[in-house]
């Protein structure tokens, strides 16, 4: 992607002011002696202190999932025989740790011929596809195992079976009305799977599969020369794919990644989570989720956008802390060269955006679409994610999928209340020749379009936002747990809250808003602002806002604002004292 030099500058009237509302009381549930984590968890619909024991005991059965007995058949059968497995991921974090978990849980079980194939995004796209496919007959193998991936693999698989390989699919993503015709498939959301969560990522999936495994192993007796593994030693893995993948974290999920983060801060974890932690400056023994999400994850995920995953599953599932930190060196250095790219490109977007009339005319749905023929492929996704955090509008986001290529690749993000997988899935059943394939979840999709469609598909994107979305939805609302009294800002609170998560997707962490008159505004590294601030009630407090849009802060004339915050600690050197994190503030 050539550089620019352009400047754009952007109105006001483009930024979506949002909508502070604070989160309604859904239980009455005493669940703590801290009042205010009492109503946090009142507000997070917890209606007793037993979902909030983060034991594994807790978590659901494997038994519970629907095909677990044939696929665990067929994984029995291949171990009888020693054959060949060939994993095939996917090129996310989701994927990196699912793969990694899958190889690492077959060769402890003693499975010889293990082996993966990553799709690579550019040339293969994503899934089981006939040229994975062929690359997996080509290595020799006797069954393929799919991991975060295969639900919608129709071709890929069916071309698998025409040559007698077997096949099971693990996955988690929407299934479409026809499935492929594998061997097994193992989906919490198979319309027919009553297994109780429905919110499992991908690596969530294959360590239940690993789980029913080893426990039909122990059955048959097949530990009774050899230690049986212990695969709590693999929850670090989950913990990282569940939380990149920001499925929601309902009761289940929170078990996996609370006893995940509990193996990362104790040291027992993979080299290369202790090397990702290091290269992103983040203390082990305090990681928190957010930290997974925001610096672990983003640098695994640079592989996967910029080259190969398999170089994150090599930093993954390698035991030597040097290699694991130069890799965890490269993956650092692609993820800047990310951050390049998806800054060039948001400035871009936004000059495009600032175009579209009816961002500013309230009270008219509109879909965001957008394209630049020299977008990289592997940064559409985040640049979606951060136009729809912008704007409050479904967004897709297309790039070419090759240089010599007529199709088109989006990536899509929504917002709450429209479906983005059922919205694709509208569009193509009225115009079936339009989208060539598409795929996702109710937030996140990807298609692919022929670029001489593109216009029409815009259009068709708006008129059918138009008949589904309310104009409010379109307002952006910031949900808060209330304002807090004098006696509630104080660095035990702040303490409280980090040590009672898992904070995440669906279960967000505790945020609060209030009105404060600014003291100070200081830029820090040229993107942060530093606030110095005064309650009502006249007591002071320190505050950071991390990377702030220059184009509008910080305002020296302001003298008040009304903010949306979490409560955060700021250590340094040996030192804690309470700070305010600042998610959204309002000159006032």
């Amino acid at each position: 992607m050539h550089k620019k030099t352009a400047c754009y500058f952007i109105s006001k009237k483009t930024i979506v002011e949002k909508l502070i509302k604070k989160r309604p009381l859904l239980t009455s549930a005493y669940l703590s002696d801290n009042m205010l984590l009492n109503r946090i968890y009142q507000s997070r619909g917890i209606t007793s202190t037993k979902e909030l024991e983060h034991i594994l005991q807790n978590l659901y059965r494997p038994q519970q999932l629907a095909n677990i007995e044939q696929a665990i058949e067929l994984l029995i059968n291949v171990f009888d025989k020693q054959s060949r497995i060939i994993i095939v991921g996917d090129f996310d974090a989701d994927g990196a740790t699912s793969t990694s978990l899958a190889i690492i849980a077959l060769k402890q079980l003693g499975f010889e011929k293990v082996d993966y194939l990553i799709p690579d995004r550019f040339s293969q796209g994503y899934g089981l596809s006939i040229a994975v496919a062929e690359m997996a007959l080509l290595k020799g193998v006797d069954l393929v195992l799919t991991v975060d991936n295969g639900v919608s693999s129709l071709e890929g698989v069916e071309l698998l079976k025409q040559h007698g390989i077997k096949v099971l699919i693990t996955d988690h993503h929407l299934p479409p009305e026809t499935l492929p015709n594998a061997d097994a498939i193992i989906n919490p959301n198979l319309p027919f799977c009553t297994f109780p969560s429905k919110s499992l990522a991908g690596v969530g999936v294959i360590f239940y599969v690993m789980m029913a495994l080893r426990a039909k192993m122990r059955e048959r007796n097949y530990f009774a020369n050899k230690a049986e593994p212990n695969f709590a030693e693999l929850l670090d893995l989950v913990a990282l794919g569940t939380v990149a993948d920001v499925v929601p974290l309902d009761r289940n999920n929170r078990i996996l990644v609370y006893q995940g983060l509990q193996r990362i801060r104790s040291g027992h974890c993979r080299a290369g989570i202790k090397a990702l932690a290091e290269v992103g400056k983040r203390e082990l023994s305090t990681l928190q989720a957010v930290d997974l999400g925001f610096s672990i994850a983003p640098r695994l995920n640079a592989a996967g956008r910029l080259e190969n995953m398999s170089l994150g599953v090599e930093l993954l599932i390698c035991e030597n802390m040097e290699t694991a930190r130069q890799l965890a060196f490269e993956l650092d250095s692609l993820n800047q060269t990310r951050k390049e790219f998806e800054q060039e490109m948001k400035t871009e977007a936004l000059a495009i955006c600032a175009k579209l009339p009816s961002l500013t005319q309230s009270g008219q749905a509109h879909g965001i679409v957008l394209y630049q023929p020299d977008w990289h492929q592997g940064v559409i996704g985040i640049l979606a994610s951060r136009i729809k955090d912008q704007f409050n509008r479904p967004v897709i986001v297309f790039a070419q999928e090759s240089e010599d290529s007529e199709y088109l690749k989006g990536s899509a993000r929504s917002i709450s209340g429209v479906h983005m997988r059922d919205l694709l899935e509208h569009i193509d059943m009225q115009y079936p020749e339009l989208i060539e394939k598409f795929g996702g979840h109710a937030m996140a999709a990807g298609l692919t379009i022929h670029q001489s469609k593109l216009e029409l598909f815009k259009q068709l994107l708006d008129q059918t936002i138009n008949e589904i979305v309310e104009p409010e939805q379109l307002q952006g609302v910031i949900y808060t747990d209330g304002e807090l009294s004098i006696q509630e800002f104080n660095l035990a609170n702040a303490e409280l809250i980090r040590n009672s998560g898992p904070w995440g997707q669906n279960f967000p962490e505790p945020c609060f808003e209030g009105e404060f008159t600014l003291l100070q505004q200081k830029l820090v590294a040229g993107k942060h602002l530093k606030l110095m601030l005064q309650s009502d009630s006249g007591q002071l407090l320190d505050a950071i806002w991390f990377n702030i849009d220059l184009r509008y802060f910080p305002d020296l004339s302001a003298k008040k604002a009304r903010m949306v915050y979490k409560l955060d600690i700021n250590e340094f050197r040996g030192n804690k004292a309470l700070q305010l994190k600042v998610e959204y503030l309002n000159y006032l």
